[in-house]
């Protein structure tokens, strides 16, 4: 896993970045850009373009990997553990993310999937299938433990450094908040004692709209009541403190809400995502930085010329990463060409803080 001395080393071997470029992750430090292995198809072509990506990055300065195991059926997770074990770099000076919660087919899409969720997972056990919703979601606490376990075969890891719940909104759609809340505490047990053991280093809850939408939104998911049952399942299980770690949402020039919508009870008031995090000290990794590619072919005038780069897409980074809280802005890498230009990007210094809110006047 992830170590202090590794990564504190690894920062030191690519001093030749922005001193902001690395920044704090429990007592390691990361780089402020990440790689993400969401978009692409199941192909064993796309499999090698990623592979040689991840590994130019890791090689370049980038040691945050995020995936998820339904990603490209599985194959997403395969090509990172096979490109973390290739690289030249220390495995130990590498932080990488995976998430569970949507059922995942296994190297290619079936013909039937109805039929496969049924006889991998339903006539099984793993899946209750009261736990299931849209036929594709769950975050059971035996659904979560089995899939902790196949995210450790697909990435050939000992320990996953960050493991998330993966958009837990989706059950808001065949339940109750708080039977939510419930499923989420029970979860968290899980994942404090996969903590205890050493599967995973830290857990945390990736997102798409539940921490960056209003508090009457039918998705909107309270960060207070996250940090709550974290608290209380880690009392549950008899550890000394949480090993909820950070949380997983979109942020980028055309989906701000996380840093405007003030939607978390903080003790002064509501509070926005990316602040209550802040203060709470959990870490923030954003997703979809360059909107699925969207802003790599254009910013808007005004605020591109507020921010640093030689290209629409190392702008887009550099204001993602800006934004107060946030550790990580994750960028999708899968050609080695794009990953030589996240790694550019980190060159460039980030807005200050008066900078970044002048962007919104």
């Amino acid at each position: 896993m992830a170590t202090r001395e590794a990564t504190w080393a690894y920062r030191d071997d690519h001093d030749e970045f922005a001193r902001t470029f690395y920044r704090r992750f429990g007592d390691g430090v990361v780089s402020s850009i990440g790689i993400g292995t969401y978009l692409g198809d199941p192909t064993d072509e796309r499999d090698a373009s990623y592979h040689d990506a991840i590994v130019t990055a890791l090689e370049s300065g980038i040691n945050v990997v995020d995936t998820a195991i339904n990603y490209r059926n599985q194959r997403s997770e395969r090509v990172v553990g096979d490109a973390v074990a290739d690289a030249d770099v220390d495995r130990n000076a590498i932080a990488v993310a995976t998430k569970g919660g949507f059922i995942p087919f296994d190297g290619e899409r079936p013909a039937d999937p109805g039929a496969f969720v049924r006889s991998e997972y339903l006539d099984t056990g793993i899946v209750d299938r009261d736990d299931l919703v849209a036929g594709q979601h769950c975050i059971a606490p035996a659904y979560i433990d089995d899939q902790v376990d196949r995210s450790l075969t697909n990435l050939g890891l000992d320990t996953i450094d960050l493991y998330y719940v993966h958009n837990p909104e989706t059950q808001l759609k065949a339940n109750s908040r708080e039977a939510v809340y419930d499923q989420l505490e029970a979860t968290f047990e899980q994942l404090e004692e996969r903590a205890a053991a050493g599967d995973i280093k830290h857990y945390g809850v990736a997102t798409w709209e539940a921490f960056r939408v209003a508090a009457n939104h039918d998705s909107h998911l309270s960060l207070p009541g996250i940090v709550e049952r974290a608290r209380a399942a880690a009392e549950t299980v008899g550890n000394a403190a949480t090993h909820l770690r950070a949380i997983q949402l979109p942020f980028n020039v055309a989906m701000a809400d996380a840093f405007t919508v003030e939607s978390h009870d903080g003790a002064e008031g509501p509070q926005s995502a990316l602040w209550f995090a802040h203060e709470a000290g959990l870490d923030v990794f954003t997703s979809a930085s360059i909107m699925q590619g969207q802003l790599a072919a254009e910013l808007p005038d005004d605020v591109a010329a507020k921010l640093s780069g030689e290209t629409s897409a190392q702008r887009a980074i550099n204001f993602a990463r800006s934004a107060p809280g946030v550790t990580c802005s994750l960028v999708g890498t899968g050609s080695v060409e794009h990953a030589r230009e996240n790694v550019a990007a980190g060159r460039y210094e980030p807005l200050g803080a008066d900078a970044f809110d002048a962007v919104f006047e």
